[in-house]
């Protein structure tokens, strides 16, 4: 029997994770710039980088998962200046 530690499961979360949210964007149930989106991606990269750091180490893919993580952090920023900017004027 194999002993599953919380990094692994940390890991099997962020994969369902970002597996959900590109399954909900070719189902065109989400928007590739929505938040919910975003945060998929966010918290799935996340939970793959904690297992790679804490469990078996693999160096493409930590570089992938932290431009994942980048990317969706940069989508998000983005995402909320565009919320939040004064609408042009007529």
């Amino acid at each position: 029997m194999t002993t599953l530690f919380w990094h692994d499961w940390a890991g099997y979360v962020g994969v369902a994770l970002v597996l959900l949210g590109y399954l909900l964007l070719q189902a065109r149930k989400l928007h590739g710039n929505g938040l919910t989106y975003q945060l998929l991606n966010l918290f799935g990269a996340l939970g793959v980088l904690l297992s790679l750091l804490f469990g078996s180490f693999n160096l493409s893919a930590f570089t992938m998962e932290a431009a994942w993580l980048a990317i969706s952090l940069y989508g998000i920023a983005r995402g909320w200046r565009l919320r939040h900017e004064p609408a042009p004027r007529p």
